[in-house]
């Protein structure tokens, strides 16, 4: 097995970046940031891929920032060697699913609210930790986990910094859905292989733009967005495929554009 702290796997149209430090709950650090990142760039650049999924080996997802990491800032003063934000992942063409198979705690969470869709194992468990460090919501997650579960909720665990469960998490809407511990990477890798081979490529791409885009947008931004975008996906060959595929009730072949 690869002493690696990312590993990068592909096949039937999906990537699975396993972030790989077991013993550590796969805690960040600086070498982890830099192998994720290449990864990802990786996957978004094959065009056999068509969807990305982030996991953790062992037990857990990812702890947050490896202690060493923090005690090296706290003694230095300095945010110089912080990991860099996670936005990037929003800016993909291609799907991004956070398989949540335990802890996802701190820099870990925030990793999970920039991917797309997050799908958790039953026993895996959730929590913000900065407050109980001194520190305030970090890369972005006062902005976005209030859209995903509402100002009440985040500030409850922004402030609490309380851990809490799969279940509470679905119910909160912080994940998609939960899957039993036995079956966890499968179901989650069927959900994947159906997106990267049953669905255009290209709709994927521009809903996904027009989701994070229409954050920020008015509704008349929006709409009119939609209009255009509408326009040229009548004229994509997606489109034709997409009609012929169901006219001729075949599997599609969805050429990505």
């Amino acid at each position: 097995m690869s002493d690696s702290p990312v590993l990068y796997n592909a096949e039937d149209r999906v990537a699975i970046i396993t972030l790989h430090r077991p013993d550590k709950l796969n805690a960040w650090t600086a070498e982890m940031d830099e192998r994720f990142r290449a990864a990802v760039a990786q996957a978004e650049a094959d065009p056999e891929v068509g969807v990305i999924v982030v996991t953790g080996a062992g037990r857990g997802f990812c702890a947050g920032a490896d202690m060493s990491l923090l005690e090296s800032l706290a003694a230095s003063g300095t945010a110089l060697e912080l990991p860099r934000r996670f936005e990037f992942l929003q800016a993909l063409t291609k799907p991004v699913i956070a398989a949540i198979n335990g802890p996802a705690v701190g820099l870990g969470l925030i990793l999970t609210l920039h991917c797309d869709l997050r799908f958790a194992a039953q026993e895996a468990r959730f929590g913000t930790a900065f407050a109980k460090r001194g520190l305030i919501a970090e890369y972005g997650m006062a902005w976005m986990l209030p859209r995903l579960i509402g100002p009440g909720r985040a500030l409850d665990i922004l402030l609490s910094a309380r851990i809490f469960d799969a279940a509470e998490a679905l119910r909160m809407g912080l994940v998609n859905q939960v899957f039993p511990a036995p079956t966890f990477l499968f179901d989650v890798l069927a959900y994947a292989r159906a997106l990267a081979t049953e669905v255009s490529p290209r709709s994927m791409a521009v809903m996904k733009r027009q989701v994070y885009q229409g954050l920020m947008q008015t509704f008349d931004e929006a709409a009119a967005m939609a209009e255009r975008e509408m326009l040229l996906s009548l004229q994509s060959a997606d489109f034709q495929e997409g009609v012929a595929h169901f006219v001729e009730k075949r599997p599609p072949s969805f050429p990505g554009r």
